[in-house]
């Protein structure tokens, strides 16, 4: 175990690409998916940009190295007048699971949205993702909601 006091977590910077493109590569591997290159170079822009209405990203650091991200947005909500936010993709390294990271990048998105007048913050995850879920159960709420898409 990492002391959790060594985590810092931020919004991403040009200069963390690498890091970034490593780990978003690794979350999406873990459920079975694979992107085209564009669309790294398109979300990495978009979450560096100053459109509010665009995806925001946080990198956590242990002690200086790059352990995990985090990415969230803003959107309207018919059954609101303040926005919500997505917390669409979450991830850690594998040696740095269970050290307060998840939950600090977590905290870190409640605050930003607190910051924003969103006071509702929701995520997906599958129902076989046992590891991030004992995690989940302790630092959010498990709704009835089962989602559909477009096939």
């Amino acid at each position: 175990m990492t002391d959790t006091t060594n985590i810092r977590v931020r919004p991403l910077r040009a200069e963390d690409r690498p890091a970034w493109d490593e780990m978003w590569r690794a979350y999406l591997a873990f459920y079975e998916t694979e992107l085209p290159e564009e669309i790294y170079d398109s979300s990495f822009a978009r979450m560096l940009g100053d459109d509010p209405r665009d995806f925001h990203g946080m990198i956590a650091e242990q002690d200086g190295v790059p352990v995990g991200i985090v990415h969230y947005v803003f959107h309207r909500h018919g059954w609101k007048i303040e926005n919500v936010c997505y917390l669409q993709d979450l991830y850690a390294r594998p040696e740095a699971r269970g050290t307060g990271v998840g939950r600090a990048l977590i905290e870190a998105v409640y605050a930003a949205a607190d910051a924003a007048g969103a006071p509702s913050v929701y995520w997906m995850t599958q129902e076989f993702n046992h590891t991030a879920r004992q995690l989940y159960d302790r630092i959010g709420q498990l709704t009835p909601f089962i989602k559909y898409q477009r096939p």
